[in-house]
């Protein structure tokens, strides 16, 4: 199981299998130390393991959803699940050095979603900066409360989007909209963020939780093998050919027609009954 305190967040799994992960460092807009960084990687790996786990969803705490990163000097944070290697005997920040921490560790929490194939949802609660904005993208779906306030405005400190933001925002807005977002250094709110694209909705700031939580839930209980393999399908179209979706969807067919979801699911049409799906997860025995 993943629940528990981790260092930045903490993680609760409900009964219908809907992993909440609230960032809790309300002081400094949740913005992530190195540490949280390492830690919500490990456990977005975990997730992908854990049977227990069927969705997952990020929020935050007080005003910030992610505002950025927390790089403040002699700002300590608690001991984290990974030792800071990057800040080890003999690493210094020469080029080479930050080359590598931004592709190894930097990178990794957006890599860490996209690596997943349970459904990801981002409950927006407040100001979702740089990384807060990478990962608000990289989730499946996206809820923004009407207060919401999301940007990259890397250029605003003279830095680039490095964690990959820019490449999130050409796959959601396209070459131009992206150039001027970031060059125009853009912080939008939940309604302009929506009408973007960058989110699939908007809702009143006290409505957050339970629309994301509604959508969760129905995610969590539709036909898991079928909804992971088309999940990947849709993003591996976005980058084939044709041919090559097809021959993708084609071989994830060959294997979910065959899974018990499937077999009731048709059976169920013709009965005119709800389907009952996922007992190959609800009669799992843990290891």
């Amino acid at each position: 199981m993943i629940a528990g305190e981790y260092q930045g967040f903490d993680v609760v799994v409900d009964d219908d299998g809907v992993a909440v992960i609230t960032f809790r460092r309300p002081e400094r807009l949740n913005a992530m130390g190195f540490g949280t960084r390492r830690d919500l990687s490990e456990v977005l790996t975990l997730a992908q393991l854990d049977d227990s786990v069927r969705v997952i969803v990020m929020t935050g705490t007080g005003r910030g959803f992610v505002a950025g990163v927390n790089n403040r000097a002699g700002d300590p944070e608690p001991p984290t699940l990974v030792p800071d290697l990057a800040a080890g005997p003999g690493s210094t920040r020469a080029p080479i050095n930050l080359y590598g921490r931004l592709v190894t560790f930097a990178q990794e929490p957006v890599r860490a979603i996209r690596r997943l194939d349970k459904i990801t949802i981002a409950a927006v609660n407040g100001a979702a900066i740089q990384l807060g904005l990478s990962i608000v993208l990289a989730c499946d779906f996206a809820v923004a409360a009407r207060s919401a306030r999301l940007g990259s405005a890397t250029l605003r400190m003279g830095w680039q989007p490095d964690e990959g933001g820019h490449w999130l925002l050409v796959e959601h807005l396209g070459v131009k909209r992206a150039l001027d977002f970031v060059l125009r250094k853009r912080i939008v709110d939940g309604e302009e963020a929506v009408a973007l694209g960058l989110v699939n909705e908007v809702v009143e700031d006290d409505q957050l939780m339970d629309r994301t939580m509604e959508l969760a839930r129905e995610m969590a209980a539709g036909p898991q093998v079928a909804m992971r393999f088309l999940k990947k399908a849709v993003y591996n179209a976005a980058h084939l050919t044709f041919d090559q979706a097809g021959d993708d969807i084609a071989s994830k067919t060959a294997v979910s027609d065959f899974h018990d979801d499937a077999h009731d699911g048709s059976k169920a049409f013709f009965e005119k009954r709800p389907p009952v799906f996922n007992q190959w997860l609800e009669d799992r025995q843990p290891e």
